[in-house]
Formats: structure tokens, C-alpha cells, sequence
């Protein structure tokens, strides 16, 4: 023996080395204030971007806002994209699993070499920046800009053909907004994170409507008169844009539930796309098809190229929405989804009521603190047989006896299990499914931490 290590043992000797430092690279980042406390300022985001050359102005890119769908739409969008043959990066929060999954190339989560040398060109720059803001009675950056500026050199790096990026919270103030996108999307706007973003849809829909930049398209899913005004008046100020809506510009022509899926036609802008596979459940993922195409074709022809139907039969055939009404355990089933506020929850009931027949349905269900949860188990009530109140391993977690008290005055005390850990009440739901015969499910939401963590126990972590 030649006492030289062989080849796979100096790729374990790697891996286990990238490991480590990706875990020192988390901690540190997680140390900084977490991605909700915003602080309504793009001036640490873009002082970083200028010391780092502007990457984000390298690559043209996508920008979505919106209350639900973002981030199955940007899914949906990158697919497309990639299948057309373009090189993709996209960023969307929060994760499931995986602090990575949140900036991806070409579909896949950015491999951990990426991730490091990525995070290793802007960490100087933003100590430079930190020191900066501190000196001027400000702010250190936090969570969520820390992972923008890493996203954004990460994408100039590989390099993208274009971006498709997911704003956190809000669209002025988001630390993604440093782009000028060509096409920005706006899914339906509801009612969440009122204490930051605005009590009403309208001052929602003011702070979202900050993405739309001069000279691009704004596609737009189906909104409430109020807000669509307050998009038409933003593209109007800000020059040289216009704007498309579904229902008005495109839209689903028809759809039918089909086995694991649904079929679907649509309208887009430049043509129709009849009989498309989508292996996902519920009308709100079919408008998300039809505003994620009418996207696609602003992007690539202005609105007027169709896209090639084999291209866009297969984009929509290899479409995923880990967490969104996906069953991660058959026998009983058990499905997971991240529905977090009331328009979440009631697309996901119309989904349920559509596409699954259960003799008994039992709710598992995890709420952050800050959420509307008792509109949210307003909608929940009359889809579920039965709730089990828990919680996720998030520290914002609504504590389970809080829930249970909500709980209990909706759904009745015979109909409520109050169970704190989340693997044992997982466990509970499925014996209560289970407790009549075949038949029986079990439907995890209330928080993408609560989707995310069931997936996980069961033994899912792909994205």
C-alpha cells in the first residue's frame, strides 16, 4: 500500500469539512436579528450591493410579491424557464429543511461550496457595513438581508440567464427591491403581517406595489377592486410600465381534477395552452399556472411569443410544490401544507374538498404567535372531523394550551386534543385517522415550520 488516500476518502475529508463550515456559517447568520424584524430601510442592502460591484444589476430578473402563492409561482416560473433552456437562480424563503433551499441554480438547491464562497466574498462587505450603520446610531444587517446580498453574488457568480426572486415581507422596504426587474408579479393580496405591513389591503397592497420599477410588466393574479387600483395607480407613476391581470389578460380557460393533479387550459397573452397536466391539487395552483405563463411570456417576448406547448407540457408536468397540499404518507394519508393566514386556509379547504375523500379528516395543526389564528381555524372548522392543537419547534410557536383554548370554543371541547410536542401529537393524529377503519387522513398546517417539521418526521427532506 502506497499510504495515499484514496479518492473517496479525500471527498469525505470534503464533505465533512464544507459541513462544518456551512454549520458556522448558519450560526452565524441565525445570530443576527431574525428576517421579520424588518426596520423599513434599503440602505444596508444597497451599501453592500455597491462594495460588491452591483451584482444584481448582472443578470435580468423576476420579482413577485404577494400574500399566498409566491412561492409555488416562482416554482412554476423556474420551470418553465429552465425547460426553455435558460440558466436560473432563484431565491425564496422561508425553507422547509434546508437554509440552501432558499437560493437555488437551475432548480437544485446552491451546493454548499457555492453557498460558502458566496457568503465568504460578501461577509467582509457587510462588516464594513455594519460598522457603518453602527457608528450612525443604526443597525447591523439581519437575517434576511445577510441571505440577500449571498443570493445575489451567488446568482453573478454561476452565472444566471435570469433571476426569479421572492420578496420576505412586503415589497418597498424588502431587501430583495435593490433589483429593477423586468417583470413583476403580484399574486392575490390578503390581509397578513398587519402590525408590519399595514391594517387594511390597501396599505398592503401601497407596500407591495414598491417592486413595480419603470419599464417593465406587471402581472397580476386575481385582486380586490381596491388593490388593483393601487397597482394601476403605482404603474402609472412610475412610468413606461403596464400592467395584465388574470380574468382580464389570462387566465385558467378550464380545469378538471385529474389523478394527482389536474388538467388544465389556459389563456395566456400571446396565445392559448389547451390540456396541461399539473400534478398539483386546487384551483389556486391553476391560476398560479396561468400568472406564472403570462409571466413567462412578458419575460421572454413581451407578451406576444407563445410559448412552445412541448416545453410548457413539460415545465408543468415536472412541477413540485413541496408543502403545498402534498401527501408525504399514504395509509393513512397524511398531507402537509403551509397555509399560515385565512386565505391560505380557505384555498387549501376548497383544494381538500375537490380533490380528497376522507371518512374522517384530522387536523394537526401548529400556529405561529403573531398569526390570525383564529381565523385561520374559522376555516379549518367545518373541513375537519377533529383537531390536534401543537406546536413547531419555532420559538414565535403559539404555545398548544393557547391554541387549544381558541380551538375548543370553535370546534367544541369533544373535538379538540391539545398534545405539546409535535412528534407525539403526529403520532395522536394518526391513531385518531386510523381509529374508524381505512379511510382516514391527516391534514398538517398552520405554518410552513409545522409543514416542513411533519415532512421531516416522516422522513422527506427533498425539495
Amino acid at each position: 500500500m502506497s499510504g495515499r488516500p484514496d479518492a473517496s476518502a479525500l471527498e469525505a475529508a470534503r464533505n465533512l469539512e464544507e459541513m462544518k463550515r456551512m454549520r458556522e456559517i448558519e450560526e452565524e447568520i441565525l445570530a443576527r436579528a431574525p428576517e421579520n424584524d424588518i426596520g423599513p430601510s434599503l440602505e444596508r442592502i444597497n451599501a453592500v450591493m455597491e462594495l460588491a460591484g452591483d451584482p444584481q444589476r448582472s443578470y435580468p430578473s423576476i420579482h413577485l410579491t404577494g400574500t399566498n402563492g409566491k412561492t409555488s409561482t416562482s416554482r412554476m416560473i423556474d420551470s418553465i424557464l429552465r425547460e426553455s433552456g435558460l440558466s436560473t437562480g432563484r431565491f425564496t424563503s422561508p425553507h422547509l429543511h434546508d437554509i440552501r433551499e432558499r437560493i437555488t441554480l437551475s432548480g437544485k438547491p446552491i451546493p454548499r461550496e457555492k453557498f460558502i464562497a458566496a457568503y465568504e466574498e460578501v461577509a467582509p462587505l457587510i462588516e464594513i457595513v455594519d460598522a457603518r450603520s453602527l457608528e450612525a446610531g443604526g443597525r447591523r444587517m439581519n437575517f434576511f438581508e445577510v441571505l440577500v446580498a449571498l443570493a445575489y453574488a451567488a446568482f453573478a457568480d454561476a452565472p444566471v440567464d435570469v433571476a426569479i426572486i421572492e420578496v420576505g415581507l412586503g415589497g418597498s422596504w424588502d431587501a430583495t427591491n435593490v433589483i429593477d426587474a423586468q417583470v413583476a408579479v403580484v399574486t392575490p393580496v390578503d390581509l397578513d403581517h398587519t402590525h408590519l405591513l399595514g391594517e387594511d389591503v390597501v396599505a398592503i397592497a401601497e407596500e407591495k406595489s414598491g417592486i413595480i420599477k419603470a419599464d417593465s410588466v406587471t402581472v397580476s393574479g386575481v385582486q380586490d377592486d381596491d388593490v388593483a387600483r393601487v397597482l394601476l395607480d403605482r404603474v402609472q407613476e412610475v412610468g413606461g410600465s403596464r400592467i395584465v391581470f388574470e380574468g382580464n389578460d389570462f387566465g385558467v380557460l378550464a380545469r378538471e381534477v385529474a389523478v394527482g393533479g389536474q388538467q388544465v387550459s389556459l389563456r395566456g397573452l400571446a396565445g392559448e395552452y389547451p390540456d396541461l397536466f399539473l400534478p398539483l391539487h386546487g384551483a389556486h395552483q391553476a391560476s398560479n399556472l396561468a400568472t406564472a405563463v403570462a409571466a413567462v411570456e412578458s419575460f421572454v417576448g413581451g407578451g406576444e411569443q407563445r410559448i412552445e406547448h412541448d416545453v410548457l407540457l413539460a415545465a408543468c408536468a415536472a412541477m413540485t410544490s413541496p408543502g403545498r397540499l402534498e401527501i408525504v404518507r399514504r395509509s393513512p394519508t397524511v398531507l402537509v401544507d403551509a397555509a399560515h393566514n385565512p386565505h391560505g386556509a380557505r384555498s387549501l379547504v376548497a383544494a381538500l374538498d375537490e380533490s380528497f375523500t376522507f371518512t374522517k379528516l384530522v387536523g394537526l395543526v401548529g400556529i405561529v404567535a403573531d398569526k390570525d389564528a383564529v381565523g385561520m381555524l374559522e376555516v379549518l372548522e367545518p373541513a375537519l372531523d377533529h383537531v390536534v392543537v401543537t406546536r413547531s419547534s419555532s420559538p414565535r410557536a403559539l404555545s398548544p394550551q393557547k391554541l387549544g383554548e381558541l380551538a375548543v370554543e370553535l370546534f367544541g371541547e369533544s373535538r379538540v386534543t391539545v398534545v405539546p410536542d409535535l412528534p407525539d401529537a403526529l403520532e395522536q393524529a394518526v391513531t385518531l385517522a386510523e381509529a374508524d377503519g381505512m379511510g382516514g387522513g391527516v391534514l398538517a398546517t398552520g405554518s410552513v415550520i409545522t409543514a416542513g417539521e411533519v415532512r421531516m418526521l416522516l422522513g422527506l427532506t427533498d425539495v
